[in-house]
């Protein structure tokens, strides 16, 4: 991730930050003003009721039930033998644990021996990592079933020629419905019932505890005068299954926007090497329309710098012109001298006429071939005195 990208979400988490603590704050803060008005009333009262007790003493005996509170003490109870009503039975012992190794950590118990607490650092060093071995496989093998149940559905839709893409958008809704109905919707009805909780206190219990945050306010099984040891144990295994859920959907979400971004990174090369083809095309094209009377590019502009500092600029050669195509000169026609002279008289004699040529001016049989190799040439006047006469003349 480069620099200026980790900058910029790190700006959007700390305004996220500002925002939810303005609004916390904002709808909050009046209700904790109104309950410390009513607990001032409630102890001034106390003590006009009861002058014989001082403020000290009534302070230091409200600082001593508040520990006893959260040390998990029932005030409504004297007994102490009775251990089904303890925090800690086996029941919530066993959710205690659970909360410590799921990282959700309620706070409605905790620890106040040094030696629980020295047990506690070392058992979530090692429980944490196994749960997580878990919770991925889990997950794989929940994911993998939901997956396949909606293949069937999938199946069934594309045999009625749904679009592929449109059975993709209702598989992937489907899924998200099934999880939400076993592992969200079914717990929030089982709450209600056996907690006495309204319906968006069970619905923020249910997020709250998926989401790990667990503030601790709402506890399933914390209330001690419910005697159900195996309570608190079931819901720890649906917070396992509840875990492994939203888990395979962040692992599908992650394989989703890994598929788009491949996809985008693909279509944003192809689109780069043709718009690179598409300007090599054009300017080939401008270039071959353009000839060698195209200006050339303008010169980039040289910085002014002092005269002193100025290097000799050699003067540029001049550019060598072209050198001319050689002429091919047309065969200048034969000049009539001694030796061409007999040659052109020859070149309209037949056979007969080039036999007794032969015999009276010894012509060489060279000459004579390459002159009867053209006979469309019209024959030349003779110049001398002696003319040969044609077959047709009088001797």
């Amino acid at each position: 991730m480069r620099s200026t990208t980790l900058l910029a979400l790190l700006a959007l988490v700390l305004l996220y930050l500002v925002s939810g603590a303005l609004v916390f704050r904002a709808l909050e803060q009046p209700h904790e003003q109104q309950a410390q008005r009513e607990l001032g009333e409630v102890r001034e009262k106390f003590l006009r009721a009861h002058p014989c007790v001082s403020d000290q003493e009534l302070g230091h005996f409200i600082k001593e039930v508040a520990d006893a509170l959260g040390g998990g003490a029932d005030p409504e109870t004297n007994s102490t033998s009775n251990s089904s009503h303890s925090v800690w039975n086996l029941g919530s012992a066993f959710f205690f644990s659970g909360t410590i190794i799921t990282t959700i950590g309620y706070g409605n118990a905790a620890l106040r021996t040094d030696a629980g607490r020295l047990f506690c650092i070392f058992y979530a060093l090692v429980g944490i990592p196994l749960f997580g071995i878990l919770l991925a496989g889990v997950g794989d093998r929940l994911g993998s079933s939901l997956r396949r149940g909606i293949g069937h559905i999938e199946a069934i839709f594309l045999k009625w020629h749904v679009p592929p893409e449109l059975v993709r958008v209702l598989s992937a809704v489907l899924f998200l419905l099934i999880g939400c109905l076993l592992f969200v919707l079914t717990p929030v009805f089982v709450f209600c019932y056996v907690e006495g909780w309204s319906k968006l206190e069970a619905v923020y219990f249910v997020i709250v505890t998926l989401t790990t945050v667990g503030f601790g306010d709402y506890v399933a099984g914390a209330d001690p005068k419910k005697d159900t040891p195996a309570y608190q144990p079931l819901v720890w295994f649906w917070i396992l299954f509840g875990l492994a859920y939203f888990a395979s959907v962040l692992t599908t979400i992650g394989n989703w926007l890994r598929v788009v971004s491949r996809r985008t990174r693909a279509e944003m090369g192809g689109l780069t090497a043709q718009a690179a083809s598409w300007t090599g095309t054009v300017t080939a094209r401008v270039t071959q329309r353009a000839g060698p009377t195209a200006p050339p590019p303008p010169e980039k502009a040289q910085p002014l710098l002092p005269p002193p500092l100025l290097a000799p600029v050699q003067p540029a050669a001049p550019p060598r012109p072209p050198t001319p195509p050689e002429k091919v000169e047309p065969p200048s026609p034969p000049t009539a001298s001694a030796l061409d002279y007999p040659s052109e008289n020859l070149a309209f004699i037949d056979e007969s006429s080039d036999t007794q040529s032969e015999r009276g001016c010894a012509l060489p049989r060279a000459t004579r071939g390459r002159r009867r190799a053209n006979p469309a040439r019209k024959p030349a006047r003779p110049r001398g005195p002696a003319r040969l006469r044609d077959k047709s003349e009088p001797a």
